[in-house]
């Protein structure tokens, strides 16, 4: 009887203490976060945050950025607080449709609008940058070894002969990630120049679309030595054991991620808080996980990553990192349509063609260099960026395998193709 009485006092006591938390937990706000990012991120800023901001419990919703567009464009943006992702055309066309306000309540100072030539945040406060990824290759160290191949340090270098058939390329027209990582050689070194560079390099390279073998997963296999990609894939690679390393070229480039509160956020000053929590100095450093690796935009913040960790800040002002992405953001849908028809439609016949050229380099053939200069022509003129039209139409397209290709694209191809042959039949 005296067992009884104990064990009905002590679940009359757990009883007790349940009831006394029910309400506590029923008095966390919701905060809904629409995001892009894999539970092996989410779950790490959700436990921080919920962590520093007790009142607070996050409901996080996952969308990629086609399907986040239209989500959050429905009345009510279907219950969102804030958008969480790196995706800036949606960003702005957020903006542009107003579905998102202003976030004059956060705190800004220590948070720079741009790192070198890029705008990482939107100049009137509708979505502030929360980190920043850098363009460059991932690296089979093994792979190098063994062909006797020296680490990269800017593009040019992947457009040798030596690399032929060492390189994975991203097309630009179907990875959503790649027509920046294009227009940053463009801008670097030159309409003419960054097209010549790119011709060689796509001679080089395997190309791969989406839905096809990941960039990081042909090197880390060996089967590649180097693969153009962000480097927060290669972080990904090498934490899930992927034998890589990572280089950033002289001349880079970033891919800022970026928040954002809904305009009619059901839960506004939750919304705030999260967004407070991910630009302070706690939110910053976890950026610098080793299962996240990604780069903040707090320059403070870099004294608490690892020790070894790129710092953005260090290499801006070195001069790296110049591009303008407003400049480019209006051009990237010609880019990859030009990129699109000059070297993947015929990819195999362009890879060979250089296979070639560098044979005939290396033989001292008396047109090689007649030859060069057809295949490293550029796809198209410079003046087509001024075109309006055109980039309206193409940036439409952008990322659309589905589209027929215009009178224009089909003439780029056949002018690639035309080219292509006239240097193959200097070489025979």
């Amino acid at each position: 009887m005296t067992a009884i009485t104990i064990n009905r006092r002590a679940m009359l006591a757990l009883f007790s203490a349940l009831g006394a938390t029910r309400p506590q937990a029923a008095t966390r706000t919701p905060v809904v976060v629409l995001t892009a990012y894999p539970e092996e991120v989410t779950s790490r800023f959700e436990a921080a945050f919920e962590k520093a901001e007790p009142g607070y419990r996050l409901q996080l919703v996952w969308r990629m950025p086609h399907d986040a567009l239209p989500y959050l464009q429905a009345p009510g943006h279907n219950g969102v607080d804030v958008y969480w992702s790196a995706s800036p055309r949606t960003y702005a066309a957020l903006k542009l449709g107003g579905a998102l306000r202003r976030m004059d309540g956060i705190e800004r100072s220590g948070l720079p609008t741009r790192i070198g030539g890029t705008e990482i945040s939107d100049t009137d406060g509708h979505y502030l940058a929360t980190e920043v990824a850098g363009y460059g290759w991932a690296l089979n160290p093994a792979r190098l070894a063994a062909l006797g191949l020296a680490q990269p340090a800017d593009w040019p270098d992947l457009a040798l002969a030596a690399w032929h058939g060492q390189v994975v390329l991203p097309a630009p027209s179907r990875v959503g990630f790649a027509p920046p990582m294009v227009d940053i050689v463009l801008q670097a070194f030159g309409w003419e120049r960054g097209w010549a560079l790119w011709s060689a390099i796509a001679g080089n390279a395997a190309l791969v679309g989406a839905g096809s073998t990941f960039v990081t997963d042909e090197v880390a296999s060996g089967r590649r030595a180097a693969g153009l990609t962000i480097d927060f894939f290669a972080a990904a690679a090498v934490a899930s054991g992927a034998p890589l390393a990572f280089g950033y070229p002289a001349h880079g480039g970033i891919n800022p991620a970026h928040i954002a509160i809904t305009r009619d956020a059901p839960h506004p000053e939750g919304a705030q808080a999260f967004v407070r929590f991910m630009l302070s100095e706690d939110g910053q450093a976890l950026l610098g996980h080793p299962r996240i690796r990604k780069l903040p935009v707090r320059p403070s913040a870099y004294a608490r990553l690892p020790e070894g960790s790129f710092n953005i800040f260090e290499a801006a002002r070195a001069g790296g990192y110049d591009y303008d992405n407003a400049r480019g953001q209006a051009r990237l849908g010609l880019i990859s349509a030009l990129f699109e028809q000059a070297f993947v439609a015929d990819a195999a016949e362009h890879a060979e063609a250089w296979r070639r050229l560098h044979a005939a380099d290396v033989g001292g053939h008396p047109r090689a260099a007649e030859a060069r200069a057809l295949l490293e022509a550029a796809p198209g003129a410079e003046a087509l960026a001024q075109d309006t039209a055109l980039l309206a139409r193409l940036g439409r397209l952008e990322g659309s395998t589905q589209a027929a290709p215009s009178d224009a694209e089909r003439g780029w191809r056949d002018g690639a193709t035309r080219r292509r042959q006239q240097a193959l039949a200097l070489l025979a």
